[in-house]
This record gives C-alpha cells, sequence and structure tokens, in this order.
C-alpha cells in the first residue's frame, strides 16, 4: 500500500492538485467579470440585426411589451424584441451554457482537456436521426409531413441522441463498472457508423431534403420560439440541477477510480449522472439548433486557463463563458450578412477551431500529458 502512493501523487493531474485554493480565490471576481460580459452580449444581440435599435430604447420595449405600461413601442419594435430576438437569446443562453458543461462534464470523465461531448455519440445518434427524419418523413408521416420540422425532427433528434448515448453506456459497462476507454472507442465506432448511414440517406434525399439537412448541420437559432425554449429549459433544468453534485466527484476521479473510492466517491455513481447529464443536455442543444461545435471545447478550456481544474468553479463558470461566446457569435452572425443570417455553427467553428489551436499550442497540455 505505501510503495503505490508516489505513483498516485505522481499521476495526479498537476493542474488540478495545486489549484483549489487558487480557484476559490479567483471565482467571484471570474463570476462578476464572466456575468458583466453576458450581459453586454445579451444587450448587444437585442439591439443589432436587419432593424437596428437603440439600447436605450430596449428597457423601454421590453417594460411596455410585458408589463403594459410606460412610454409607448411600436407594434414592430415590440415584435422584434420580445417575439424575435429575446427568445432567440435565451435559447442562446440555454444551448451555450448546456455545450459548455457538457463539455467540461467529458473533459473531466476523460481526464482530458480536449474531450468534447460528441465523443458518446449524442451528436451522431442526433444527426442520423434528423437525416432519417428529412429524408424519410413524408414516407412515414404522410399527410402531415408538414408536421415534421416542427414536431417530429427535434423530438427524434433528441430520442436518436439519447438512444446512442445509452448504447455506448451499455457497451463501455460490464459488471457494474464502466471503462471510459471502452466508452471513447464505441463512440467512435458509432459515429462512424451513423456518418456512413447519415450519407446514405443524403445520397437519397432530394434536392429540397439535402438542403434542409444542410442547413440543419450547420446549426443555427434561426428556429427560436418561447415554446421551444420552455421545452429546452424543462430538459436542461435536471441536469444543471445536478451540477453542484458532481463538482466534487469529477474532482476525485482525476486521480483515479481507486483513490476516489478511497475518498468517499462512488465512482460509478458519478460516471453514469455526469453522461446522463450529457445526453440530456447535448439531446435537447441539438434537437433545437442543429450541430453547432467547439463551444464545448472552448468555454471550459478558457476557464481552465483562467481559473485552474476544480470543477466546483470549472462547472458554473463554464456555464457563463459558453452562454456568452453563443450569443455573442449569434450577434456578429445575424450583422455580417445582414439582411441574410449566417449560421451561427459556421462562425463557432471558423472563429473556434483556430482559437484553440493558439491555445492548445501556448497551453501546457503536452507537458501534463507527457
Amino acid at each position: 500500500m505505501t510503495s503505490n502512493a508516489p505513483a498516485t501523487t505522481q499521476a495526479a493531474p498537476p493542474a488540478l492538485a495545486g489549484s483549489r485554493g487558487r480557484d476559490a480565490r479567483r471565482f467571484p471576481a471570474a463570476l462578476a467579470l464572466g456575468a458583466a460580459a453576458c450581459l453586454v452580449v445579451v444587450i448587444l444581440g437585442l439591439c443589432v440585426g436587419a432593424s437596428p435599435i437603440s439600447p436605450w430604447r430596449v428597457p423601454t420595449i421590453l417594460w411596455t411589451t410585458f408589463f403594459g405600461s410606460g412610454a409607448a413601442a411600436t407594434d414592430s419594435e415590440a415584435f422584434i424584441i420580445a417575439g424575435l430576438r429575446l427568445p432567440r437569446i435565451v435559447l442562446g443562453l440555454e444551448i451555450g451554457a448546456g455545450l459548455a458543461v457538457a463539455g467540461a462534464l467529458m473533459q473531466g470523465l476523460f481526464r482530458n482537456p480536449l474531450a468534447d461531448p460528441g465523443l458518446i455519440g449524442v451528436s451522431s445518434g442526433a444527426g442520423l436521426a434528423v437525416a432519417a427524419t428529412i429524408v424519410l418523413g413524408e414516407k412515414v408521416f404522410g399527410a402531415v409531413s408538414l408536421l415534421v420540422p416542427f414536431v417530429a425532427l427535434p423530438v427524434n433528434a433528441f430520442l436518436g441522441g439519447l438512444v446512442a448515448t445509452l448504447l455506448i453506456y451499455a457497451i463501455a459497462t460490464r459488471q457494474g463498472r464502466t471503462s471510459m476507454a471502452v466508452m471513447l472507442l464505441a463512440g467512435v465506432a458509432l459515429a462512424s457508423f451513423t456518418g456512413a448511414m447519415t450519407g446514405l440517406l443524403s445520397y437519397l434525399s432530394d434536392d429540397r431534403q439535402l438542403r434542409d439537412l444542410s442547413f440543419w448541420f450547420l446549426g443555427s437559432l434561426g428556429g427560436a420560439n418561447w415554446a421551444r425554449t420552455a421545452i429546452v429549459s424543462a430538459i436542461l433544468l435536471p441536469a444543471f440541477l445536478a451540477l453542484p453534485f458532481l463538482g466534487r466527484g469529477l474532482n476525485a476521479l482525476a486521480f483515479g477510480d481507486a483513490e476516489a473510492f478511497h475518498l468517499g466517491i462512488r465512482a460509478e455513481r458519478v460516471k453514469a449522472a455526469a453522461i446522463l447529464c450529457v445526453a440530456l443536455i447535448v439531446g435537447a442543444s441539438v434537437a433545437a439548433a442543429g450541430a453547432i461545435g467547439f463551444v464545448g471545447i472552448v468555454a471550459p478550456h478558457l476557464v481552465r486557463l483562467t481559473t485552474g481544474a476544480d470543477h466546483r468553479t470549472l462547472l458554473p463558470l463554464s456555464a457563463l463563458c459558453g452562454a456568452t461566446l453563443l450569443v455573442g457569435a449569434d450577434a456578429l452572425a445575424r450583422t455580417m450578412l445582414a439582411p441574410a443570417e449566417l449560421p451561427v455553427g459556421i462562425l463557432t467553428a471558423s472563429i473556434g477551431a483556430p482559437f484553440f489551436l493558439w491555445l492548445l499550442l501556448r497551453s501546457q497540455i503536452w507537458s501534463e500529458q507527457g
């Protein structure tokens, strides 16, 4: 027992081992700064677009629309702010926060800052379900095929992601123990299979269906409305409520399953709860807005570089960072080619990929892995 102690200590991630006190000191300042940045991008998102509105008019329009008093707002301004931009921003906050938290959970489970929510098959399973719904929807739904984009598509996307995750979890679990290495390999295999099936369905689709598929895979918040926002909120709420109970467990898992057991952490319960949270978050996000990449990698890594790797602070700050990034990217996507709209998934990938490479080159990932 004694001879194993040095090996255990050596294997502990350096970023986590010495960061908890620093994280606690930096957390209030980082939280305040993140909240201020998030508020700025929310106001920006309400003001910019094909029809710009002065930021000084926004409080009046919101007050008049929701409470019916104060200076009158025109019907067009009220519709733009309360009917179009506000639900879109709320959905962006939810999805951005969710994807960032899912990324932080995956990186904690795999003990690798390069892990992505797509590793456990949620995105690939949802993508195959979407492709099948779009291409085969008219044959399956017949006369009510017009309901496919509004009802069947998000429901099937969510169910497809959830089924794929449960399948991978079942493959990786033996005798009550879940192997993260097997889960990773199973996720890669499933992603390859679902990618091939999605490609086959794309090949069989007509021009309209192919256009719908392409638009969905690019990712967009353009379909936001209050009903969709409420549904996503209901799905994400249990996952977000579980986060305070997962932070300590993920910190312990960073030292290995055996060490976590000696610290009083039930590793398998933490893994199962974290995987379920990721499945719920990513499934709901992909169903509501399509495939939006790099938020789940960049946001947690940004937080980790600035405040450390303690998951008790990493998870809430990642949520705030991801929400800010996605709402800001969506505001930029709506103004770059106005009055046309650029899919936000293109923007997050085109900006997030080189930015992440820059972070990778300047960070200590290589030294930590070696």
